[in-house]
């Protein structure tokens, strides 16, 4: 059985649980009464966050999620005050999360993947912010895809909400000259928003069976994907003060 790994446990002082969540592990239930995800394997060791309202009533306190393949640190909150205070701190943008990553080095992959809009930043060896309406692609929308100011009239219609989301790489260390690791930096974050921004970079995740092209043409694709949430920041009001933590794997 997948299990969660405790990282920080909720106590009056802090109101909120910081978990570690596996790969192949969903971040939340699809239905009442689905258990085998993140948030119900936290609430069977602390009933409490069970009792917090949140968007969606069977999330609970879940304040963000990861994608299914990827592994790391995610934030429940324990109280109903914590909840509605983090959801204005994320859309303030002070709830701040970090991705490692080692990615393939292929400046092609933006163009082998159809939908994507034209990119001249690739490949940094600087710090770079890349931005993005995102809309959704493919076949039952599995996947997702850029739209900036100037795509297409099409492409435009399909945002819904128009909102920018920003993906910093705040460093990056060249492997060998075909792949490198590096370190994302989110506030707001979409559906596969840091995955599908590193693709459009030519940085695709390695193993990443949606936005790496060479991968996803591969007959094996039995590997795992290389990316994990490694850090997460946030402001404790109870105590006023900054709140840091990291998982290394």
């Amino acid at each position: 059985m997948t299990s969660i790994k405790i990282i920080s446990e909720p106590d009056k002082n802090n109101p909120y649980a910081v978990i570690y969540k596996p790969k192949g592990l969903p971040s939340a239930p699809i239905s009442a009464d689905d258990r085998e995800n993140a948030l119900c394997k936290a609430i069977e060791v602390f009933p409490s966050l069970g009792e917090v309202a949140g968007k969606k009533k069977i999330e609970h306190g879940l304040l963000h999620r990861l994608d299914t393949a990827t592994d790391g640190l995610i934030l429940i909150a324990a109280s109903q005050d914590f909840y509605d205070f983090m959801s204005d701190e994320q859309a303030q943008d002070r709830f701040i999360k970090y991705y490692t990553a080692v990615c393939d080095i292929n400046p092609e992959n933006p163009k082998l993947l159809d939908g994507f809009p034209q990119n001249e930043k690739i490949l940094p060896k600087e710090k770079l912010v890349i931005e993005s309406y995102f809309r959704s692609f493919g076949k039952g929308g599995k996947e997702v895809r850029p739209v900036t100011r100037t795509s297409g009239t099409a492409a435009l219609k399909k945002i819904g909400k128009p909102k920018l989301y920003q993906t910093e790489i705040v460093s990056i260390k060249q492997m060998d000259e075909r792949s490198c690791k590096l370190v994302c930096r989110i506030s707001q974050g979409y559906r596969h928003q840091v995955r599908c921004h590193l693709a459009w970079a030519g940085l695709p995740v390695e193993n990443d069976p949606l936005y790496n092209a060479i991968f996803r043409e591969k007959e094996d694709r039995s590997g795992m994907l290389n990316f994990s949430a490694t850090r997460i920041e946030f402001t404790n009001p109870l105590e006023k003060k900054l709140k840091i933590f990291d998982y290394v794997f």
